[in-house]
């Protein structure tokens, strides 16, 4: 899974950046980078931790998560600002807003609006979606000339029809409904708008009981002070849950950023476990058991017999896979069976 962290200049954007990926790029006031920065991080997991502590593997392996920071946008520059190389690829946006006063950095509206600044952010992605979809157009009709293809006429039908009025409308098309053939014939055009979007309110450190705006049903919010965040982030491990305590928050950014965006896309974690290695891995919600082996390795699913699978937290109650056996609660689950979020999975597979 990839994110990619977008926002206006000064937003706080490169912050969550380090927070996230334990990074250490420039956040001084006063300075700009006009780079992309890219990081991995380990997505922190009680239950692999439990189920590690039983085991003693020789390896833990948690999920990942690639950051994408892009530089801060400049309102009406258009895609030329959007580093669409960098975005193109990412499965969703994590939109840093700017909700905090800051004298030494006054707000280049010449006041501070979240709301107005969510709302213009959205207008660049329309804005780079349409020069896009209006290249395609145009090169499609130039093709009619040689003649196109069924599949470049729906297409081409689908993008004057349906994509182009949107955007003209200002409508992000995260907010369009496409049929399943349509969405996946666009899917390849990468456009920002479509993107699901993770929005993080950055407000002020006397303001975290500010409650989340409202928004577009298709757009989850988490409300948090980044200042305070990072502030939590340097202290011993044991010193951040009573720091939390005390702001009455329960887990800091990065688990709340990480399950908002499993959440986003619609993700769930299933472990494979054992004496070498504990791992958790990530498929999409829906996925069958032998498309998930196949997550560990493509020879799991070409040869996929059967799996044998038992929740998590059973597997601690009862401390073995064999006593889970004999409870009756370590299942032999075949092909199609959805994987839960939580699953101990064991592939059995013959090639």
């Amino acid at each position: 899974m990839q994110l990619g962290i977008v926002g206006f200049p000064k937003t706080g954007k490169t912050t969550l950046f380090n927070l996230l990926t334990a990074s250490r790029e420039t956040t001084d006031k006063f300075s700009k980078s006009s780079e992309a920065h890219l990081a991995i991080c380990l997505v922190p997991d009680d239950r692999l931790k439990s189920l590690s502590a039983l085991y003693k593997p020789k390896k833990e392996t948690p999920a990942t998560v690639q950051f994408v920071d892009i530089p801060g946008v400049t309102k009406q520059v258009g895609s030329a600002d959007l580093n669409l190389n960098q975005l193109k690829d990412v499965d969703a946006l994590v939109h840093v807003v700017r909700a905090f006063d800051d004298e030494e950095i006054p707000h280049p509206e010449g006041s501070v609006n979240g709301t107005r600044d969510l709302a213009s952010l959205d207008l660049e992605l329309i804005f780079a979606d349409l020069e896009l979809v209006e290249r395609r157009i145009d090169r499609l009709e130039k093709n009619q000339k040689r003649g196109i293809t069924p599949g470049e006429k729906r297409e081409q039908e689908l993008l004057v029809e349906t994509i182009k009025p949107a955007l003209e409308s200002e409508t992000p098309l995260r907010q369009v409904e496409l049929a399943e053939a349509d969405e996946k014939r666009l899917r390849g055009f990468q456009l920002l708008s479509a993107k699901p979007q993770l929005v993080i309110w950055n407000v002020g450190e006397d303001a975290l009981d500010t409650m989340a705006p409202d928004t577009d049903t298709d757009v989850q919010t988490i409300v948090m002070s980044l200042p305070i965040e990072a502030d939590i982030a340097a202290l011993p491990e044991d010193e951040q849950k009573d720091f939390l305590a005390d702001l009455s928050l329960e887990e800091p950014s990065l688990e709340r950023v990480i399950r908002a965006s499993y959440e986003l896309l619609g993700l769930i974690s299933f472990f494979t476990v054992g004496e070498d290695e504990c791992r958790a891995w990530t498929v999409p919600a829906g996925t069958v058991a032998q498309k998930a082996a196949g997550t560990i390795h493509s020879d799991l699913e070409r040869g996929f017999i059967r799996a044998e699978v038992v929740e998590w937290d059973k597997l601690l109650e009862l401390g073995s896979e064999a006593k889970c056996r004999e409870a009756g609660v370590l299942r032999l689950e075949g092909k199609q069976h959805v994987v839960q979020d939580g699953e101990v999975m064991h592939v059995r597979f013959n090639i």
